[in-house]
């Protein structure tokens, strides 16, 4: 029987790109929908990840189970590294990807491709009902496209312009995305915190 791994999450997109890059990690990975409701997580970490831990150590705690916190977003070099841990209520509260990308490009729209440098970056962090085990992060550099273009991933995959390939994630789709992002990145640490926490709870 495998083992279970929630996280801390309920958006369904992240959790199935979790899914996606995870899938050969022998454990059942559920999240918060799959539960009676946790007490709300405030995610005012200045960091993603403070945010990350916040969201491992909650549920771990409320659940007495594994569990996974996941926090990511955009950082963009001429708006000092915003939208950063507001990434996802970029554009208030009645806030989307469509407005959120709207908004980005609008106070980029005078600058030229070079001074649209911008990452994403990504926090994971483990933790069992004990507390926090570890954290891991990842990040992937790129552009910001002067339109939004391709319908692939989610957030701000259609104006990230990866320059390698001289195309954003939204065109290039989750079989490459998933072999180069922030997520993939934290998450290949990550499986190696998860393998090492299977082995010293095996031998206790």
């Amino acid at each position: 029987m495998s083992r279970e791994l929630i996280v801390a999450t309920q958006n369904k997109k992240k959790l199935q790109e979790i899914r996606d890059i995870l899938q050969d990690l022998r454990f059942h990975i559920v999240s918060l929908a799959d539960f009676p409701r946790i007490p709300r997580i405030v995610e005012n970490g200045a960091t993603f990840r403070e945010n990350a831990i916040k969201k491992a150590v909650a549920a771990a705690r409320f659940y007495g189970k594994l569990s996974m916190g996941e926090d990511s977003g955009l950082c963009v070099n001429a708006l000092q590294g915003a939208p950063g841990v507001r990434s996802a209520r970029f554009s208030g509260a009645d806030k989307n990807d469509e407005k959120n990308n709207r908004k980005l490009l609008r106070l980029l729209s005078a600058l030229t491709m070079k001074d649209r440098r911008a990452h994403y970056a990504c926090a994971v962090a483990l933790a069992d009902a004990s507390g926090l085990i570890g954290v891991v992060e990842g990040r992937c550099s790129g552009r910001i496209a002067y339109e939004p273009a391709g319908t692939s991933g989610f957030g701000y995959d259609p104006v990230f312009m990866v320059p390698r390939y001289n195309k954003t994630f939204g065109q290039l789709g989750n079989a490459i995305k998933h072999t180069m992002s922030h997520r993939y990145r934290a998450l290949n640490k990550f499986r190696r915190l998860v393998e090492k926490y299977i082995e010293n709870t095996a031998v206790r």
